[in-house]
């Protein structure tokens, strides 16, 4: 079954006075790509977190976030408290060095708006709950689990993702298939059209220049060039790379998007050579929407993992 790259997976737990949340979300990307941000009370944790996340989520563009909140704001609100003595601090600093050319704000206040944006984004701005200079091994412990249940949540949402995607390729290549075999009424007229047209060609130059047409070689040459129009081998080769997108589509783990990326290629060059063959407009026409379904292959087969 397919994996998608998009997930997203939250777990929490409650230690002391502070709960903690666990969220990981990502996104399509070539390779793994994570960032990950975590409370002060965490960072002498961060280097083992990457390494258990990294394992687990294989590719894509991954933000994993660990924060706290007090036990008290959690009754009543979901958010993170500001540390106004911080904000104070900064407040106070910045209007000491006014003199520097800063930027003033209005009369009602001395900070503009835009410093004042700054001052919050600072880290030591938003109050951290859990405040013990290291973390305990009873914490470390719940925190683990809490990860593991994150990453179990985010690779059910992949599951939930992939089976969509799924669904929509086996769409998808119904639809090339059902294209595919379209063109066969229009390819056995196609050959003896063609032959007409060249024998009356042929009939009126030799009509004009008053000499007779070889028709041994006229045989050989039109063998030759109705070979070279002969869509057999696109049709067998198109036929097998479907099948065969559809059987990856049955493998599981990292590098399946790739594959399937790489098979997709393989049917757009099929589907050209059909296109470059073709010389009916109801063919071409036929080509075109091949085209446009596989486009539509290609752009999802990017959110596979």
């Amino acid at each position: 079954m397919l994996l998608s790259m998009t997930g997203y997976g939250k777990a929490e737990y409650t230690f002391s006075d502070h709960k903690t949340i666990v969220e990981i979300r990502s996104l399509n990307s070539k390779q793994l790509d994570m960032t990950l941000k975590t409370a002060l009370v965490f960072r002498e944790k961060e280097a083992e977190l990457r390494a258990i996340l990294t394992k687990a989520l294989e590719r894509g563009k991954v933000d994993a976030t660990i924060y706290t909140q007090p036990l008290e704001a959690t009754a009543s609100a979901d958010f993170t408290p500001i540390n106004w003595e911080a904000v104070k601090y900064y407040v106070d600093d910045y209007n000491a060095h006014l003199d520097l050319g800063l930027p003033v704000g209005t009369h009602q206040s001395r900070i503009p708006n835009e410093v004042m944006a700054g001052i919050l984004r600072f880290p030591d701005v938003m109050k951290q709950t859990a405040t013990a200079d290291s973390l305990s091994d009873e914490e470390w412990a719940l925190l683990q689990q809490a990860v593991g249940q994150a990453i179990d949540a985010f690779v059910a949402f992949r599951k939930q993702e992939g089976a969509s995607l799924q669904a929509m390729f086996t769409e998808k290549l119904d639809g090339i298939a059902a294209l595919l075999a379209e063109v066969e009424p229009f390819e056995k007229g196609r050959v003896e059209h063609i032959k007409e047209h060249l024998l009356d060609n042929l009939d009126k130059l030799a009509e004009k220049t008053k000499q007779a047409v070889d028709r041994n070689r006229l045989e050989q040459e039109m063998i030759y060039y109705l070979e070279k129009l002969d869509i057999t081998e696109e049709k067998v080769r198109l036929t097998n790379h479907i099948k065969y997108f559809r059987e990856t589509m049955q493998e599981t783990g990292a590098g399946v998007g790739k594959k399937l990326g790489f098979v997709a290629q393989e049917m757009g060059r099929e589907i050209n050579t059909l296109g470059s063959k073709s010389n009916q407009s109801e063919m071409q026409i036929i080509v075109v929407k091949m085209k446009d379904i596989l486009e539509q292959i290609k752009e999802q087969v990017l959110n596979v993992l």
